[in-house]
């Protein structure tokens, strides 16, 4: 397309009130091999809204303009909102700025700063997030009525644990001697040897650790049979004048969790299930504390005796009190779930 033809466009598109936006939507319609960057239809939009009705390009100098000019900053601020991801050199090609101007127009006059972006576990539609939030406003509505006791509930759940720990990046770092090479590490491989690890516990602390046998998977019915009827026994054992009154479970939404074979001993039981919402490790203690916890202080084993002594060692090392700050944090959490509307929530705790 002639630069002539789609600045003509969008003169007659912005006398007839259109914004930027939808003016270069209309192009990209239009014009799908040959359209014009949003940037370019933002300049002669801008252009023509300060009666500058030329159709012929400005003498450009041979340096970059340096004037902060109210123009500017609104040139400089749509370019932003319409692509967060932009750099310093695209504004300057853009619309001639020196980069002392831009980083003024950006930290000056937009106050704005260029952070990473947060990851995230899932893209979370409107309807999970509305999910979270009902469901954590339904939990502690239990627990701040009395009707739920913390020291009642049991929690669990699973995660692969290798033999070879290669620790963190973090913790790979080495001190060494100017022009020294630094110590290797070799990388994790495809089929290095893990452990599928079940781990339940109550405020009090560990209830009950299962180590899946190689070749076998979690299916709904060794769920049942070697993790919650375990469990079951334990809580006898420490309960033996209550048992499993007033008791509750909290598992995630894998499918072995909620089979109905699981689901019927659970109700035979008397252990009453909470809910969880999908997509929610950030709300399952295990997963924001306990196995990050314990894959921390974890050293490599040739056998998984060896790896299940030391686990066993290091969750019986933890402190009781520990178990019942991490069920006071599950509701410190719900409370942001609600309060952030759903959305994941890691970025605002302190």
């Amino acid at each position: 397309m002639e630069k002539s033809i789609y600045r003509s466009y969008i003169l007659v598109r912005h006398k007839l009130g259109l914004t930027p936006t939808e003016i270069f939507d209309e192009l990209r319609l239009g014009y799908p091999d040959s359209y014009p960057s949003y940037m370019t239809v933002l300049r002669w939009w801008t252009r023509f809204d300060e009666e500058n009705l030329n159709l012929e390009d400005n003498d450009r100098p041979g340096r970059p303009i340096t004037a902060v000019t109210i123009t500017n900053i609104k040139l400089v601020s749509e370019l932003i909102e319409f692509d967060c991801h932009i750099t310093y050199e695209q504004i300057e090609e853009e619309l001639s700025l020196s980069p002392p101007s831009i980083y003024e127009i950006i930290h000056v006059h937009l106050k704005l700063r260029k952070i990473s972006s947060r990851w995230v576990p899932y893209e979370l539609t409107s309807a999970q997030k509305q999910k979270r939030v009902d469901t954590c406003q339904y939990i502690l509505d239990k627990i701040e009525a009395g009707q739920w006791r913390i020291c009642d509930i049991l929690t669990g759940d699973e995660s692969w644990i290798y033999e070879r720990i290669i620790g963190r990046k973090q913790s790979n770092m080495a001190w060494v001697a100017y022009g020294a090479k630094p110590p290797t590490q070799v990388k994790r491989h495809r089929f290095d040897t893990k452990w599928m690890i079940s781990v339940f516990f109550k405020s009090t602390g560990v209830v009950h650790i299962d180590v899946l046998p190689q070749g076998k998977t979690v299916t709904a019915q060794y769920y049942r049979d070697n993790c919650l009827k375990k469990v079951v026994e334990k809580v006898m054992e420490e309960r033996p004048t209550s048992g499993l009154k007033n008791m509750k479970i909290l598992h995630d939404n894998a499918k072995p969790h909620v089979a109905l074979i699981v689901k019927k001993y659970l109700q035979s039981q008397n252990l009453t299930i909470i809910d969880h919402p999908p997509y929610s490790p950030d709300l399952a203690p295990s997963d924001f504390w306990l196995f990050d916890y314990l894959k921390q202080r974890l050293d490599s084993h040739s056998d998984v005796e060896s790896l299940k002594s030391q686990i066993t060692e290091v969750l019986l090392s933890i402190p009781k009190e520990e178990y019942l700050k991490t069920f006071k944090k599950w509701v410190e959490r719900m409370k942001l779930c609600i309060d952030n509307r759903g959305e994941y929530f890691e970025h605002l705790k302190k």
